[in-house]
């Protein structure tokens, strides 16, 4: 089982920069994808940004241009580059792992998520 930790959530000023971090631990895994995830109060969870194994991004409409996700696989890390925030940004962000583990001897993939850091952004 993979477990995830993430940090640097808090408090920043609208127009500020803010950078989410997720850390992956386990044994005897690889990481497919990689992403991050937020849910504002009464909205469903929506994506982000996510990061593939060859590197290929995919964002959000609403993030393009501002939010940043970079991964290290010798590290098992996940980031999040959020630069020019809006207090729409507000919300509790997820880190979400997309992996591949041996189990009775067979390969399948499972999804990991961390337990949420709160985002807000102040107009």
């Amino acid at each position: 089982q993979v477990q995830l930790v993430e940090s640097g959530g808090g408090l920043v000023q609208a127009g500020g920069s803010l950078r989410l971090s997720c850390a992956a631990s386990g044994s005897s895994f690889s990481i497919n994808t990689m992403g991050w995830y937020r849910q504002a109060p009464g909205n469903q969870r929506e994506l982000v940004a996510t990061v593939s194994r060859g590197g290929s991004t995919h964002y959000a409409d609403s993030v393009k241009g501002r939010f940043t996700i970079s991964r290290d696989d010798r590290k098992n890390t996940v980031a999040l580059e959020m630069d020019s925030v809006k207090p729409e940004d507000t919300a509790v962000y997820y880190c979400n792992l997309n992996y591949r583990t041996l189990v009775r001897g067979r390969w399948a993939d499972y999804d990991s998520w961390g337990q949420g850091t709160q985002v807000t952004v102040s107009s």
